[in-house]
């Protein structure tokens, strides 16, 4: 294939005043989208309603409370389509069992066998859960579906209420099963 000096003179000018910008395309962002019409800036409000992240010690958790009780139920209604009616598995992942395989050719990774916070179940199931209608439960329904996957894991009793001050409490069995992030920029929490 051969190129012509003026396809490759086009090239080079185009490249040059796309370098040219020091700012990035961000720069100018929001003259541009008043120019063209579309979109809007980001007001605090918006960016709260995706601030919904929760970490492992709990700094996130919203208000609110579930029990083991409410979860069984809303887990058969919501849930046991896809997961089985004990978190068995079925067209997704098992949530239950595989205690004490991680060291075994066939480990069987679930929430109970391998995920080292209980704050990482809540938080997925808030962003991800269910998968037809991602973010649509609320706190507590959150809260009493964590209850429910981690009673079937054998992590809480029948009677068990979850909320912000329990939730981040509860010992997972493999929670001492990842190295920490020894990166100069991440700080290594202390054991």
């Amino acid at each position: 294939m051969r190129v012509s000096v003026l396809g490759t003179l086009a090239c080079l000018v185009l490249t040059g005043a796309a370098l040219a910008d020091p700012g990035g395309p961000a720069t100018g962002l929001h003259e541009r989208t008043a120019r063209f019409g579309i979109g809007r800036a980001a007001t605090p409000e918006v960016l709260a309603a995706w601030d919904i992240d929760v970490r492992a010690d709990g700094r996130g958790l919203p208000p609110g409370h579930g029990s083991v009780r409410d979860g069984a139920a809303l887990f058969g209604a919501r849930c046991a389509a896809c997961h089985g009616a004990k978190g068995e598995g079925g067209s997704a992942d098992a949530l239950a069992g595989g205690q004490g395989t991680l060291a075994t050719p066939k480990p069987v990774r679930t929430v109970g066998s391998y995920w080292p916070y209980a704050t990482t179940l809540f938080d997925y199931i808030r962003r991800a859960m269910p998968f037809d209608a991602p973010q649509s439960l609320g706190a507590d329904e959150t809260y009493a579906l964590s209850a429910y996957v981690l009673h079937l894991n054998g992590l809480l009793p029948e009677d068990a209420v979850l909320d912000a001050g329990t939730l981040p409490a509860v010992a997972m069995p493999n929670r001492n099963g990842f190295t920490g992030d020894a990166r100069p920029d991440i700080p290594v929490p202390a054991r």
